[in-house]
């Protein structure tokens, strides 16, 4: 998430985003995506909302074969060139997609989604609905979304629905007895506020197998 969008138009909103700044993330992989990664037999991997490419490099170097997708064409320039420096570039393609208007064909072995929560329209149940199309038999699914805002603001710039763990899953209505839900967990992390006021972030990760 960021701040009050200039355009309500998501695919204009998040190129903007990339274009006008340098660098947004840190090239470094989601902390939830290396805890809940480590350990499973890499394969292919579907990486939704990938940025600038850090989850995706990361998958690659850990021995996935990745798909990257994201709206933005700057954040995809960015992540291809990143994989490259960091020696992984043909073990990552890259796709360009409007969630929630088109989507990568295909099944994997792990599809991650990782805080697709946005200040402009995004069909989010339905985008995560179709990632848990994409995960093929005995794959994992991998949900990471911001649970509350920072404890530190007090005036929250755009209104936003953060998913309960619970909740979530009702959502998603995914068939009985296909899955199975090996993390369902609440993680605080330390936050500190652009003037530099300490405090904390919630977020929420699910980690689901289908049998």
């Amino acid at each position: 998430m960021t701040g009050t969008p200039a355009t309500d138009l998501p695919a204009e909103f998040w190129e903007d985003r990339y274009r006008n700044s340098d660098r947004v993330w840190s090239g470094r992989p989601n902390e939830l995506l290396v805890r809940e990664v480590t350990g499973l037999a890499p394969g292919t991997a579907l990486d939704l909302g990938c940025g600038e490419g850090g989850d995706a490099v990361w998958l690659a170097a850990a021995g996935w074969r990745v798909t990257g997708v994201d709206i933005s064409a700057t954040a995809l320039e960015r992540a291809a060139r990143h994989a490259a420096e960091a020696g992984v570039g043909q073990r990552v393609s890259w796709e360009r997609h409007e969630l929630g208007r088109s989507f990568p064909e295909g099944t994997f072995d792990l599809v991650s989604a990782h805080y697709l929560q946005s200040p402009v329209e995004l069909d989010q149940q339905g985008v995560l609905r179709r990632a848990a199309d994409a995960v093929a038999h005995h794959g994992t699914l991998l949900i990471a979304m911001h649970a509350a805002w920072p404890s530190w603001m007090t005036e929250p710039p755009f209104p936003a629905d953060f998913p309960t763990l619970d909740g979530l899953l009702t959502e998603l209505a995914l068939p009985e007895g296909e899955w199975t839900v090996e993390t369902g967990e609440t993680v605080r992390r330390t936050s500190v506020s652009p003037e530099g006021l300490d405090g904390f972030r919630e977020d929420n990760v699910w980690r689901l197998r289908r049998n």
